[in-house]
């Protein structure tokens, strides 16, 4: 029997005759030859079908193709004679379905009506490349943790509180209370932090904000890390070290991808670097210079870290951000009560934001002081300042946002396309 093979792996099958079960994504014909693109998910490849090679039935038939087929070949793998590719000189054929006609079709489409049909429009060649990024980047987290000590902790979706207030939360009925969809699971493995030393928890976080902005999803996949014992400067050496492992393994396991995309890589190969570091007030000063009307304790908004990004060929952390602009639990600069220890680390090309991170608040007096500035629900965070009653020590940690990782890597104009389904205040479909 023909061994059947993925795309994929065609080079080590060169001068054989192999199965391949794809997808038909164009087709042409000249005369007695046709030509079929064809994909497996692994892989893109040509089929050339010849009229003299082939059953006069099975040549018949090969004229009913369509976009989007679903197909089987019998073919023999040739290398290209000019090309890093493989192609197959098909000798059989089978439909598994014809399909119907392909609202896709080759001319430009709006992005409502690609979102509309998102289901469909992820097999493009495109959407296809951008999937195989993220899950680069998601394995390359795990591999870096893992490396690094870190214990997967997960953290629940379900929550009775926030980490920032409420406001910005999907309330709902539970039973006979009030829960929230998670904003990030930071509190929660700050827990698991006393028993593990280093963990992190991955998975689907919700925000309720309004905005309209291209680097905004409703629904997104972030990774909080925590580490004990760690101080400011430890806690981003392991950032730093992190989004150069991921950019790298995209570097080393995404060729194809990146170049379907188009993508420059001399800004990702930057990463070899060291990455810039600015306090806040360094930030405001050269944002001020250049047209922002920021103000002095204001936070960066996204035109202003689009504006420093754009002057730097490799990531910024801006630290030491005002107090009144971030959470409760981020802990005091001992040299200015008015800052906290914390950095943003912004991509750069103008992406901005991707990583959150800071020294959290160890002592359990001035974090309940601070709950209480906060006018949150001291009953709802007993259980959090119990951290700061049995053995607190100096910890840190982060939040990675694995959609604005993806954009920027793949060089994307609008985060929607990084997630497969992606959620705004306007989709919810399909």
């Amino acid at each position: 029997m023909t061994k059947a093979v993925f795309i994929k792996d065609l080079g080590q099958y060169v001068g054989q005759s192999v199965e391949i079960n794809a997808w038909v994504k164009n087709f042409r014909s000249s005369g007695k030859i046709a030509f079929w693109e064809l994909s497996d998910g692994t892989g893109q490849c040509q089929a050339i079908l010849n009229e003299a090679e082939l059953a006069p039935e099975l040549w018949h038939k090969s004229k009913d193709v369509s976009l989007e087929s679903s197909v089987k070949v019998v073919a023999r793998v040739a290398k290209h004679p000019k090309r890093e590719e493989y192609e197959l000189q098909v000798s059989e054929l089978y439909y598994y379905q014809i399909a119907a006609d392909y609202p896709i079709a080759k001319k430009d489409h709006g992005i409502d009506f690609l979102m509309d049909i998102r289901h469909l429009w992820l097999r493009s060649k495109k959407q296809w490349a951008i999937q195989r990024v993220r899950n680069t980047l998601t394995l390359a987290i795990y591999d870096f943790m893992k490396i690094n000590g870190f214990t997967k902790i997960d953290a629940p979706i379900l929550t009775p509180n926030a980490c920032e207030g409420t406001t910005e939360l999907f309330k709902l009925k539970y039973f006979d209370e009030t829960a929230y969809l998670s904003q990030s699971g930071q509190l929660y493995i700050e827990a698991a932090m006393f028993a593990h030393n280093r963990v992190f928890d991955f998975g689907p976080v919700f925000r309720a904000e309004k905005s309209k902005t291209r680097r905004h999803l409703t629904e997104f996949w972030m990774m909080d890390a925590e580490m004990a014992f760690t101080e400011l400067a430890d806690n981003l050496k392991i950032q730093e070290e992190l989004v150069r492992f991921m950019v790298k393994n995209v570097l080393e396991k995404n060729k194809e991808e990146l170049a379907i995309l188009e993508r420059d890589i001399k800004p990702l190969e930057n990463i070899d670097k060291p990455f810039f570091k600015m306090t806040h007030a360094e930030a405001v000063s050269w944002l001020q210079k250049n047209g922002s009307k920021i103000k002095a304790d204001d936070d960066l908004g996204a035109e202003d870290e689009g504006k420093l990004s754009l002057t730097h060929d490799n990531p910024i952390f801006v630290t030491h951000y005002p107090a009144k602009v971030k959470a409760f639990y981020m802990k005091r600069d001992p040299e200015d009560n008015n800052r906290v220890l914390c950095a943003d680390l912004l991509a750069p090309e103008g992406y901005g934001e991707v990583i959150g991170g800071s020294q959290r608040e160890d002592d359990y007096d001035i974090l309940l002081k601070r709950i209480q500035e906060h006018k949150l629900p001291l009953e709802e965070f007993k259980w959090y300042l119990d951290l700061r009653k049995y053995g607190s020590v100096p910890h840190g940690g982060f939040g990675l946002g694995l959609e604005r990782m993806v954009a920027w890597v793949c060089g994307l104009q609008h985060v929607r396309e990084s997630i497969p389904f992606p959620r705004t205040i306007y989709r919810l479909r399909p």
